[in-house]
């Protein structure tokens, strides 16, 4: 998934589309079960939201909303390290056979979506079906995700029926894949081309839909989300707000119990309650991390999350500042399982292609970045250098590598001076080879660090010599640049999975744009890729995701340069928070009796502010 910086995304959308969700009571009857609390409201920020088709987002915002309304099979445990799935709306673990090519799961019964005119006023059970239906459509090529293509090549007779929609533009969801099979009403039965786990344990935490919601609402259903998660879409005000509701027919949860002595005493003492407790949750859409941090200051914000200096805004060192230290607020720091990096369209003419000029020119760029600069002034230190392609929480990552910055504007220079860059133009600056005008444009999300980060993006390149220049927009409008290709330079972040190999396949010369926004095709990165995908050894991983990482760094289709701390700031108000890595999880959070009278603490900093 594609992460917009860690800052607020979109602006100036007024309230250009609201969504409404008709509510359980007028739709049909609910099974009775243990309600949350409406009077509990969860206060929290995202930047703004593109897709809520758990099959179609492309971005982590989207993704932390629509998790909290779609399950799938299995969720990432909420409180365990390393990650590792646990059953949702599976009654228990796959059962694997076949030395790891047949995997059978069974649901729970009794899941029910919510309601939807498409049930025509009727109870509508989550069954076997909708999760075949679901990674159907998981592996579609005609959606926008482009199908995932480890899934589709590990699932018996997928590539055939994936093959003539890509022919046709019409992926049947009739035709019969003798690996993808509801065996009953109730038991789901996969059939694997190659023991492969991590994209098939991934693939099996989509959300499920019903396929009639889908064909009722003409196929797209990103602004008409029907699950049977926790919660359900009452309204959504793009570029605004985004309010989900508990979900009335849900079934009770219990707090998550762990051996990971970071967070066993808040499991202790969270136990015996039922979830989810809290009825609502408001989320304001904001574009800029100053309106964030002060809204929390005045407690509005039950929880936030911070990156680059605004994080230091609220800490004293590495501890929270002690006024805030004394109204109770705690932070919590750990790595973010993104990895930030410049990336190079390998069909641009000025900047892509693998001919010795073009990749001379990429590797100048990547040695005149100076990354110790970026981590203090953008990041206001709060992030680490990268020299490898998977970040600290995911497998792969190596921590015996070296992390030293690239770094080096005279090994530049020399490069481009000896490749055909020796020519300048009127003002100093660089020429093409030939004496051709030479500008890198760089696609950048509008808003957030992004001006700073220009300007010290302009800083580097002018030490070595070249021209730049920077087009600035919304990040779901970046997002569409870079799958249509229509980009030369871009930096962002991807991430999100436990496995390094979500990361490690934007490289892969046989994935979507969707995940290979840089075009790089390489049979020797291809040849990794798959060692990497079918060892659960650690060893071979790391060395496997290293050797993809030079052949980046040989290439420069993407240049790795840091990986952030997550700062996340919570409220002495709100219970079982723990730093949500891999999923969404506020159906086990909690707030305190009367937290309405916490949140505006009198005579503290945020209330002489006002």
């Amino acid at each position: 998934m594609t992460t917009p910086d860690g800052a607020p995304a979109r602006r100036g959308r007024a309230a250009a589309l609201v969504v409404a969700c008709v509510l359980a009571a007028a739709l049909g009857p609910a099974a009775p079960a243990r309600a949350a609390d409406p009077s509990k409201v969860l206060h929290i920020t995202l930047p703004d939201i593109n897709s809520l088709d758990p099959q179609q987002y492309n971005d982590s915002p989207s993704y932390d909303v629509l998790r909290a309304i779609y399950e799938g099979l299995y969720e990432y445990d909420y409180l365990a390290s390393p990650a590792r799935i646990v059953p949702c709306t599976a009654a228990a673990l796959p059962v694997i056979t076949d030395q790891g090519r047949t995997w059978t799961i069974t649901l729970k019964r009794g899941i029910y979506f919510t309601p939807d005119p498409a049930f025509g006023g009727k109870r509508r059970e989550l069954v076997a079906a909708d999760y075949v239906y679901a990674l159907q459509r998981w592996m579609d090529p005609t959606l926008r995700r482009g199908g995932d293509t480890w899934t589709i090549d590990l699932v018996v007779g997928a590539r055939a029926v994936v093959d003539a929609a890509k022919r046709t533009g019409h992926f049947d969801y009739d035709a019969p894949i003798a690996g993808l099979r509801a065996l009953d009403r109730y038991t789901l039965q996969l059939k694997l081309t190659d023991a492969v786990y991590p994209p098939i344990e991934n693939a099996l935490t989509t959300g499920a839909l019903a396929r009639e919601v889908v064909a009722a609402a003409g196929g797209d259903i990103s602004t008409r989300p029907v699950g049977t998660g926790a919660y359900m879409l009452r309204e959504w005000r793009r570029g605004s707000r985004v309010v989900l509701v508990a979900n009335p027919d849900y079934r009770p949860l219990s707090f998550p119990q762990t051996d990971n002595p970071r967070w066993a005493a808040m499991a202790r003492a969270m136990a015996g309650r039922t979830f989810p407790q809290i009825g609502e949750i408001d989320i304001a859409i904001m574009d800029e991390d100053q309106p964030r941090v002060l809204e929390f200051e005045r407690g509005k914000l039950d929880y936030l999350r911070l990156y680059t200096d605004f994080a230091t805004r609220l800490l004293d060192g590495k501890a929270v500042r002690p006024d805030l230290a004394a109204r109770g607020i705690t932070h919590i720091a750990s790595a973010e399982p993104y990895t930030f990096a410049f990336y190079a369209n390998m069909q641009d003419p000025t900047v892509g292609g693998m001919d010795a000029a073009h990749v001379a020119l990429r590797r100048a760029i990547a040695l005149g970045t100076n990354v110790d600069e970026l981590i203090r002034v953008v990041f206001g230190g709060q992030a680490m250098v990268a020299r490898q392609l998977v970040p600290p929480p995911a497998a792969g990552f190596d921590p015996a590598l070296q992390a030293q910055p690239l770094y080096d504007p005279a090994a530049a220079n020399a490069l481009l001076d000896r490749l055909g860059y020796n020519q300048r133009d009127a003002d100093g600056l660089r020429l093409a080879p030939g004496g051709k005008p030479l500008v890198l444009v760089w696609s950048l999300r509008s808003g957030g660090t992004s001006t700073t980060l220009a300007t010290l993006i302009r800083k580097d390149m002018r030490t070595i010599g070249l021209r730049t220049d920077f087009h600035m927009t919304p990040f779901q409008d970046v997002i569409k640049e870079l799958e249509g290709g229509k980009f030369a330079l871009y930096y962002g972040g991807y991430g999100g999975l436990p496995s390094g190999y979500g990361i490690l396949m934007q490289l892969d010369g046989r994935a979507p744009v969707a995940q290979n926004a840089s075009r790089f095709a390489s049979p020797r990165y291809d040849a990794l890729m798959d060692q990497f995908m079918r060892t659960r050894d650690p060893q071979v991983q790391r060395a496997s995701a290293a050797g993809m990482a030079r052949i980046a760094e040989t290439y420069v289709p993407l240049q790795p340069l840091v990986f952030r701390l997550e700062n996340d700031f919570v409220q002495p108000w709100l219970e079982g928070f723990a730093p949500p890595a891999f999923d969404t999880y506020w159906k086990y959070l909690d707030l305190k009796a009367d937290p309405g009278s916490a949140r505006t603490p009198r005579g503290s900093a945020a209330e002489r502010n006002k």
